[in-house]
């Protein structure tokens, strides 16, 4: 699965990467610890050109009752995002990608769990494949949210967890968002994972453990005696 992740570059990187507008004026600075139920940087397509928002971290379909149900759909795995009705149409339809220049998964070691940094060997920015919903609660106001879909984990990474968040081809971001494109066949044409040998995988600090700690100090590795490197 992907529970964490952080993305640190500047403001303007991120509008540079993706071309994207925000006329919409969403807050932006670097995260550390990027947790469940937050609302993260998303980009979408309006059909003339990208945008960055901001979604609640957990798809909370049109049609659920209650938005808590949220909580529980963190992930969409590639397997059966087609057919599971709470994402198969915004997998036709709604479709964004989230930004991250890394993720933490939890590796089993002798010293008990330890959280790990996965991130592209040439440290770039990298684009999660994801889908968005919008729910509309009994007073009129809207909550717009978003899960991040997931694929059997490959090669060294499958030594840390069995899931992983699906990091696009570049080359395959544009299509991503694309609207025109809504089959599903051929969506997940492009929901292939990076190259495990594209990705480094770098001990962080116990500190990620704890939504709270939002800061460089995440990234910091400790020894196994909790000492830093």
């Amino acid at each position: 699965m992907c529970g964490r992740y952080t993305i640190t570059i500047s403001f303007e990187e991120l509008l540079a990467y993706y071309a994207a507008d925000d006329s919409a004026g969403s807050p932006y600075g670097p995260r550390y610890n990027i947790a469940p139920g937050q609302m993260v940087p998303a980009i979408v397509n309006d059909g003339t050109r990208n945008r960055l928002g901001l979604l609640k971290w957990g798809l909370v379909p049109p049609w659920a009752e209650d938005p808590k149900v949220g909580s529980k759909m963190l992930n969409a795995r590639v397997e059966t995002v087609a057919e599971r009705p709470a994402f198969r149409e915004a997998l036709r339809r709604k479709r964004c990608l989230v930004p991250a220049d890394g993720y933490y998964e939890w590796k089993q070691t002798a010293d008990g769990k330890r959280p790990m940094r996965i991130r592209r060997k040439d440290r770039a920015l990298f684009s999660m494949a994801a889908i968005y919903e919008s729910w509309t609660a009994p007073d009129g106001s809207r909550l717009s949210t978003c899960a991040i879909l997931t694929a059997p984990a490959q090669g060294h990474l499958a030594d840390i967890h069995d899931r992983v968040p699906i990091i696009l081809n570049r080359r395959h971001e544009a299509a991503w968002l694309d609207r025109n494109l809504q089959r599903a066949d051929e969506v997940l044409q492009l929901a292939i994972p990076l190259d495990p040998a594209e990705l480094a995988v770098d001990p962080a600090n116990r500190r990620v453990g704890n939504v709270a700690n939002d800061d460089p100090g995440c990234l910091e590795a400790e020894d196994e005696q909790g000492e830093l490197f």
